[in-house]
């Protein structure tokens, strides 16, 4: 039987815990706010003539994006992150599902 590998998540100090924590909110709150601006408020705009729905979720979501892009630079420093997870992280906010994606991803490589 192989002995157990130590989890990478882990080994990380309370504060970089901490930090993962929040980039993950974060990231689910910013693809959130991308699917509900896709699903509901531009369907609302085109298919039902109500702008105000994508003024509104779109202003939100901004606001969310910029505030992603922030958390994972912060993350960046904080944690010892692969090579490829920033561009993967600010790549993954342009695509719906993409933030959930790109959470599952590190934290899989985290764990390695």
């Amino acid at each position: 039987m192989l002995p157990a590998q130590p989890s990478t998540l882990n080994t990380l100090t309370r504060g970089q815990n901490s930090t993962l924590k929040n980039l993950t909110i974060m990231g689910y709150l910013e693809g959130t706010s991308f699917l509900l601006l896709l699903g509901v408020a531009m369907p609302l705009k085109y298919m039902l003539g109500i702008p105000e729905a994508v003024k509104y979720v779109g202003m939100a979501h901004g606001a969310l994006f910029i505030a992603y892009i922030l958390m994972l630079l912060l993350a960046t420093s904080k944690i010892r992150m692969p090579l490829w997870a920033m561009p993967a992280g600010v790549f993954g906010s342009f695509l719906p599902f993409g933030p959930f994606i790109f959470d599952h991803l590190l934290k899989k490589r985290l764990r390695k």
